[in-house]
């Protein structure tokens, strides 16, 4: 938990928590490609990317990341500053919050006094600049200016230095010859004040040198510049502004460092000495086609910031030989959809409407993590006019295929990494909308939901289409198309479309539909098709985003307003009064509804038959099988999820890692579950032996692929009893000493009278239940 102390000032209630580092169960899959700005300090350059910053250290080119692992918030970064004197990485975001890194990484310290202002508007909260003098920094917000003292780490005055004191937007400050200059907008141009003077909360102290609107003003050596809307840049000599230069393209960055700087434009970034002289003008490269955001020159280097590349490094002398530089990560932080595999999860950043609108299309790549390196495809290298990609499906017998959905173009087909081949109405049965004013327009296959069955044909679904549901079999290449009418008889009026699809083992597709509730679809023999969407089988909305068949054969279905669950699939066609059923719980002696109301974006069933559930403005939720307890539930104040809104969850049950896409960026939790096994053949402990620096009982002794229903006993080398568990039985969570969580068991080295065992070897005695298999590991203990 955070960590809060509060100090009165003159102006501000300072508010500081210090954040926890995560790093023990959680990683971080941020992208870096887009870099916002540059800065240096500490032999260092600092990059800032989305919501999450790296580091490049300069002598041994060493990267380290910032994101939400190590204590950030998550939220849109605005600007950042270091501070040489006192070790510090300053960062200022849109939403007013600031953090400050300490020097060594580890501690980050969240800064929320802005936030809490009630008389800022939350729109006029944004943090511009950071301005150093002394051991203050000055900070230009949309509403003024405050001040922070970098020694205390606690809040000074604040200025508001609009006409009678009102809020104006300040995009930067700087100190020049004792006096404070600030670039407005709003048409407030240039206002200055006395440094020294003790009052400058009075705005009447504060005098406007220029009108108009700018942008920057930086203080170089003896000189100082500014920038206007207009394109020009100026020095202020004797307050008199003096043209110097007008750019192409609006000016994004300026930055002094030593005797030189740097202007950059989406195009160019130009270097200056102390005499305005140009020493270089950077062109984008040919072979990084990109726009630039930001960049400062250090050491004869050039660091440029760009929208595609992370960081391009060149020289001031050689300003056409670039080095691209940014960690290894997915190309964008918004994951749409996600699709775990052994040791890897892919991404796609395409991504529709809450009422399943494709518009404005998106033309976004495609990543993939393999053997922890990422795989990016751009767009501009899939070959194929695959817009607004979706669903993900890996095909279970050739995982080196995989089929990814459009939401505009079709289906398109990876092999081995590279895309191959995109179905759409010229190859397959896949079919566009028919609009009734344009019957031959083509160019709208909305594919998304879709699922393998157990022979290996792939399920998909197109959305505002009669025959809605299609079949591929991937060995005979053969298309099938299934229609919907008997329940939706305009299949492009009324529906907007589906969501998600799973395949049950009977063969029945169960399917996720805007405006029909859940719809279950089977095939064999005489084709069924029936759907539950009202009260009076208690749904709780008709608009069903999520859902999932879990190892009982029960059908977990989430909605826009809460969870529900229908028990006995097996009679769902026969039954003329099927109901689903909410769970109930019992909180502080009360009944309630799980997840009342909760619109709910996705429901993952691991092999302990526990469930993930994702929300859209709750976070992310772990239960039991039966949903009465709540393992975890993660959100942005208690685990490093940059977004409390999830778009999707995939696991990795080989690895028993949870891969958690938000909507502002990727990041996994090790849950240490997997799914059971066949057979105990390959059942094994770890760590074995136990050594005396392991910390058996937080840690754990793992007892890792067990099969599904087995009998565990532990037992010392003389047979005595230590510690006994059961499947279903000695569920993971809840507080035994030796737990079964899918296919690994836990022991945490405490016997039967919870004491922690003696130094010895003990025998593991497996016994599968179903097929009264068995087998014995020994398990050497060292303390």
């Amino acid at each position: 938990m955070k960590k809060q102390y509060f100090v009165l000032i003159l102006s501000f209630i300072s508010l500081l928590s210090l954040a926890q580092d995560y790093s023990a169960l959680w990683q971080g899959h941020f992208s870096y490609y887009n870099v916002k700005e540059v800065v240096n300090g500490h032999n260092k350059i600092y990059a800032v990317a989305d919501n999450a910053i790296f580091s490049l250290d300069v002598q041994t080119n060493e990267i380290e990341e910032f994101n939400t692992i190590n204590g950030l918030s998550g939220e849109t970064i605005s600007t950042t500053y270091y501070s040489e004197d006192y070790g510090l990485l300053v960062i200022g975001y849109e939403t007013g919050l600031i953090e400050i890194v300490f020097n060594n990484g580890d501690e980050v310290l969240s800064v929320v006094d802005i936030i809490e202002k009630a008389t800022i508007p939350p729109t006029d909260k944004r943090i511009n600049h950071f301005s150093p003098y002394q051991n203050l920094i000055y900070i230009s917000t949309n509403y003024g200016i405050s001040v922070f003292d970098l020694e205390r780490l606690e809040f000074g005055d604040t200025y508001f230095i609009g006409n009678n004191g009102s809020q104006i937007q300040v995009n930067q400050t700087a100190i020049f010859n004792d006096f404070i200059y600030a670039a407005c907008s709003g048409g407030n141009g240039i206002k200055r004040a006395q440094a020294s003077n003790p009052n400058l909360i009075d705005f009447q102290n504060w005098q406007t040198v220029f009108t108009g609107n700018y942008l920057f003003i930086e203080e170089q050596e003896q000189r100082l510049y500014a920038i206007n809307t207009s394109r020009r840049i100026y020095d202020i000599t004797n307050d008199i502004l003096n043209e110097l230069f007008i750019y192409s393209d609006t000016p994004l960055y300026i930055k002094s460092v030593d005797q030189h700087l740097t202007v950059t434009t989406k195009n160019n970034v130009y270097v200056y000495d102390e005499n305005f002289s140009l020493l270089s003008q950077i062109n984008t490269g040919i072979n990084f086609e990109t726009e630039y955001t930001s960049a400062i020159e250090y050491s004869n280097n050039v660091y440029i910031g760009t929208k595609d590349f992370g960081v391009l490094k060149t020289t001031i002398d050689n300003p056409i030989e670039f080095e691209e530089i940014h960690p290894k990560g997915p190309l964008m932080n918004i994951p749409f959809s996600i699709e775990a595999e052994p040791g890897g999860v892919w991404v796609t950043f395409g991504e529709y409407t809450a009422t399943l609108n494709p518009y404005p299309l998106n033309s976004r790549g495609i990543s993939h993590l393999k053997e922890n390196y990422w795989l990016n495809t751009r767009y501009s290298d899939i070959n194929f006019d695959a817009r607004c990609l979706n669903t993900i499906n890996i095909n279970p017998f050739n995982t080196s295929q995989v089929f990814i959905s459009s939401f505009i173009d079709g289906l398109l087909l990876i092999n081995d990494d590279v895309p191959t081949d995109l179905f759409n109405e010229s190859n397959s049965t896949l079919e566009d909308l028919v609009l009734p004013n344009n019957p031959g327009y083509v160019g709208d296959i909305r594919v998304g939901g879709a699922d393998f069955d157990e022979s290996g044909v792939l399920w998909m679904l197109v959305s505002r289409i009669d025959n809605p549901l299609k079949s591929f079999n991937t060995n005979t290449n053969q298309w099938n198309s299934f229609s919907f009418t008997d329940i939706i008889q305009d299949g492009l009026n009324d529906e907007l479309g589906y969501k998600k699809l799973f395949v049950g083992n009977d063969n029945t597709k169960w399917v996720a539909s805007h405006n029909h509730g859940i719809i279950g679809f089977n095939e064999n023999n005489t084709p069924k098709i029936k759907h539950i969407q009202s009260e009076d089988e208690n749904m709780p909305s008709n608009d069903v985003r999520a859902v999932a068949l879990d190892k009982r054969n029960q059908l977990w279905i989430g909605t826009a307003r809460g969870l529900r669950v229908l028990y006995n699939t097996s009679s769902f066609f026969e039954d003329d009064n099927i109901q689903v059923e909410e769970i109930i719980i019992e909180e502080d002696g009360i009944a309630k509804e799980l997840l009342f109301q909760q619109l709910i974006t996705d429901i993952e069933v691991d092999g302990s038959n526990n469930k993930w559930i994702g929300t859209a403005d709750s976070g992310l939720f772990y239960f039991s099988s039966d949903g009465q307890n709540t393992i975890h539930h993660f959100t942005r104040s208690n685990s490093p999820l940059p977004s409390n809104t999830i778009n999707d969850i995939s696991l990795d049950e080989t690895k028993g890692i949870v891969f958690i896409a938000t909507s502002r960026g990727l990041v996994s939790y090790r849950s240490g579950g997997s799914s059971p096994t066949e057979d105990l053949a390959s059942a094994f402990a770890y760590p074995n032996p136990v050594r005396p620096n392991f910390n058996i009982v937080d840690e754990k002794v793992k007892i890792k692929d067990i099969s599904q229903n087995v009998n565990i006993k532990i037992t010392d080398i003389e047979g005595n009893l230590v510690a006994e568990a059961q499947s279903r039985v000695n569920q993971r969570y809840r507080g035994y000493n030796l737990e079964i969580d899918g296919g690994t068991a836990y022991w945490n080295g405490k016997n039967l009278a919870n004491n922690i065992v003696a130094s010895g070897v003990y025998l593991v005695m497996l016994s599968d239940l179903d097929t009264f298999e068995t087998k014995v590991i020994k398990l050497m203990v060292v303390r």
